[in-house]
């Protein structure tokens, strides 16, 4: 039950940035191209699958809940989202190497 509110708690949230224009969705077009453009390099070697960075990320973040990632084909990263005690991280990590790049607190 608890899980269930943070999590409806996170995406209202997200919405309300999103409809407020403070935080740019991406549209699903770009979601999609970059999906396909994460699995493109990850066939060809040239980036981290993304259960091999959440293996990495996860342990560090304590008890902060997991929301998921998107992938950045731009910046050949991934961004991680998190939640804990309503407030919403993010840690960003290179896609080539694993190295965190940036978190949010």
């Amino acid at each position: 039950m608890k899980r269930g509110f943070t999590q409806l708690l996170a995406a209202v949230l997200v919405a309300a940035l999103v409809q407020s224009g403070f935080v740019a969705a991406p549209t699903a077009a770009q979601s999609r191209e970059d999906q396909s453009k994460a699995r493109q390099e990850m066939r060809a070697g040239n980036i981290m699958r993304a259960r091999e960075i959440e293996a990495r990320v996860l342990p560090t973040m304590g008890n902060a809940e997991y929301l998921g990632f998107a992938y950045d084909s731009t910046a050949l990263a991934y961004r991680l989202k998190f939640i804990r005690s309503g407030k919403v991280m993010f840690v960003d990590v290179d896609a080539r190497t694993g190295r965190v790049l940036k978190r949010s607190r």
